[in-house]
């Protein structure tokens, strides 16, 4: 009996490892634009992409509130400090925190209600780049298309000139803010719970209809898919505008950081 006791116990315990290496995701980041972008991460850190460059993150099993975005504009030093233009995040390459907008997020919580993850674009903090989320390959979105039928394991996007075509009061150097960054008003960071659409969410939503616009816009703007599944965060994905889309050099300047090839990182949640 002590030794099947024993065996009993070993196998529980070895359910959490199982669990992980099943449902652990990747994420690979791949920079098409032709200029320079350094993603950050929550979790993950940072990493310079030069053209045509990837990174590749192992995202633990149940990790939530997770972001990923880009930021340009940036100089860092041999340490790893200094700022971006955009999205920058403390002032170091390695981001413990989020971003400073404007940047366009990729948004994702893995492993949630029923085993799904969720995942969205959203410009609630403005846009800096063009941005596509998407599961991995075909087969994972073939696989995730099976009921149950409220699943939506598919590809987004979010790749107008949102720059281009900001609204004056919105504009910021090389990218589009969201109203509640400019006006902070409840109208548009919605503290109170309970808000509506406006003139300027509506201008996100008609151009990036897949993305988050405002707090509330979750109807039509969160997806779903099967924990496990791995994803794809491509900037500037083909379709898109892939030089700066205010007409300036993104890449002012000149980082100290050597570039670095693809890597990988495990991450895992807190």
């Amino acid at each position: 009996m002590a030794s099947s006791g024993k065996y009993s116990l070993l196998v529980l315990l070895g359910l959490p490892l199982l669990f992980a290496l099943a449902h652990a995701a990747t994420f690979q980041i791949v920079n098409r634009c032709s200029y320079t972008v350094w993603a950050g991460a929550v979790p993950g850190g940072g990493r310079r992409l030069n053209r045509g460059q990837s990174w590749t993150l192992n995202v633990s099993p149940g990790t939530k509130m997770a972001r990923i975005w880009p930021r340009t504009g940036c100089s860092f030093d041999a340490s790893g400090r200094g700022r971006c233009r955009t999205g920058d995040c403390g002032g170091v390459l390695q981001c413990r925190g989020f971003g400073q907008p404007p940047n366009t997020l990729a948004e994702y919580a893995l492993n949630q209600f029923g085993n799904m993850d969720f995942y969205d674009i959203s410009v609630i903090d403005g846009f800096n780049v063009p941005m596509e989320f998407s599961p991995a390959n075909k087969a994972d979105l073939e696989d995730a298309s099976t009921p149950p039928a409220n699943v939506k394991c598919q590809r987004i996007r979010c790749t107008a000139d949102l720059i281009g075509q900001c609204p004056r009061e919105l504009r910021a150097p090389g990218g589009c803010n969201n109203p509640c960054t400019v006006f902070k008003t409840d109208q548009y960071c919605c503290n109170s719970g309970s808000c509506g659409p406006t003139t300027y969410s509506r201008f996100f939503k008609t151009r990036c209809p897949d993305a988050y616009s405002y707090p509330k816009d979750d109807p039509t703007s969160t997806f779903t898919c099967p924990g496990g599944t791995n994803y794809r965060v491509v900037f500037c994905p083909l379709g898109s505008p892939r030089t700066p889309l205010n007409g300036t050099d993104h890449d002012l300047y000149h980082s100290s950081e050597e570039d670095s090839a693809t890597g990988n990182l495990y991450v895992s949640s807190e």
